[in-house]
């Protein structure tokens, strides 16, 4: 991939995800920032063929447009403190947890958390996280029993990328893959 896309997709990560403070950016509530502001604010060569570009080929699809296009916002995996008007659904009745086999202690004992995230991310396959898994080292996949948790009144939200979340998974729901 070009790598000022990739260059560009770090970037808006970073401003959009996590510390829009890097520009003198405020997100609003919903995490929308305006696009005019954003090349305005950058130092990074922004335009907003650059940025439409970075959000139509981003293969997680990261990022989202707003309807009438002045507006950008990350899709999920924030940091910040923002309200991305997710609805609960009902999950499939298992997702995957990718992680390291470092971690598998932790989460035996603690269950999954969101770190320094809002939601614990979830996928729908095994694909997915293993290479997740990956990112962070030997992978270790974790199966989710996405279902007693949803009947149990947990709420669980899927991202308009695609991306399953909740706020946190107990030790009860977690297997290990063998």
């Amino acid at each position: 991939m070009n790598s000022k896309i990739v260059k560009t997709s770090k970037f808006l990560s970073l401003i959009l995800r996590h510390k829009p403070e890097t520009i003198a950016a405020k997100l609003d509530s919903e995490g929308w920032l305006s696009i005019d502001e954003l090349i305005a604010k950058s130092k990074t060569p922004l335009t907003r063929e650059l940025i439409e570009e970075v959000v139509v080929t981003n293969d997680k699809k990261r990022f989202t447009i707003s309807e009438d296009g002045n507006f950008i916002r990350a899709s999920q995996g924030h940091s910040i403190n923002v309200d991305l008007q997710f609805k609960a659904i009902e999950p499939p009745s298992i997702l995957y947890h990718g992680t390291a086999t470092r971690f598998l202690a932790s989460i035996l004992k603690e269950g999954l958390t969101p770190q320094n995230r809002q939601h614990v991310h979830l996928s729908a396959t095994k694909t997915t996280a293993v290479a997740v898994g990956k990112r962070h080292g030997k992978p270790v996949i974790l199966t989710i029993d996405a279902a007693s948790l949803f009947k149990g009144g947990q709420e669980i939200y899927l991202s308009e990328n695609s991306v399953w979340l909740t706020n946190a998974v107990p030790v009860s729901a977690i297997k290990v893959e063998s």
